[in-house]
């Protein structure tokens, strides 16, 4: 019942990932949460997010950004990296990690989803079948809701490494 919630991969952060060897595996595009996953809550984009997303250019990807943020709050963070993006996502529903993956021109098994929270990142792109990735958030900021679910995240990765460990998750 929990597997709908775990990630296929997990990470320290969206920084040391290996970008060149997902390109190598056949991923094209790659979509972020912004939130904890590029940056603390509320951050602009700092200098470690505009290398990121220009190396992830230069390397042949795809980038668009997915939030349940305001237009303003995406727009504001986007000024320097200049990707596409998609604002009141309503993540984990599906709708807009299709629509993510049609604005960059690639395809479900072509692109991964890279952020922060069990239950709207991971699940939400678990739903159409895309490569998750979850990071540890950023900063300790967050607002009262994200709080609690970190609480049930706990126990959903608690089983997920048991499961790991006993072999009952195929590899990605």
């Amino acid at each position: 019942m929990l597997e709908k919630f775990y990630p296929k991969r997990i990470a320290d952060s969206s920084y040391v990932i290996d970008y060149d060897k997902l390109y190598k595996e056949g991923y094209r595009g790659i979509i972020f949460d912004i939130d904890n996953t590029l940056v603390e809550h509320g951050a602009d984009a700092d200098q470690r997010a505009i290398d990121l997303i220009a190396r992830l250019k230069k390397i042949g990807f795809q980038v668009c950004l997915i939030s349940n943020n305001k237009e303003e709050r995406v727009s504001r963070f986007n000024k320097e990296i200049n990707v596409k993006f998609i604002h009141n996502a309503q993540k984990p529903a599906r709708k807009n990690f299709i629509k993510a993956t049609k604005i960059m021109g690639t395809t479900i098994d072509t692109t991964v989803f890279i952020g922060d929270q069990l239950f709207t990142d991971v699940f939400g792109a678990n739903r159409v079948g895309m490569m998750t990735y979850f990071v540890k958030p950023i900063g300790p900021k967050e607002e009262i809701q994200i709080v609690l679910k970190r609480k049930l995240e706990r126990i959903v990765l608690f089983y997920y490494r048991r499961d790991k460990r006993r072999g009952k998750l195929v590899r990605h």
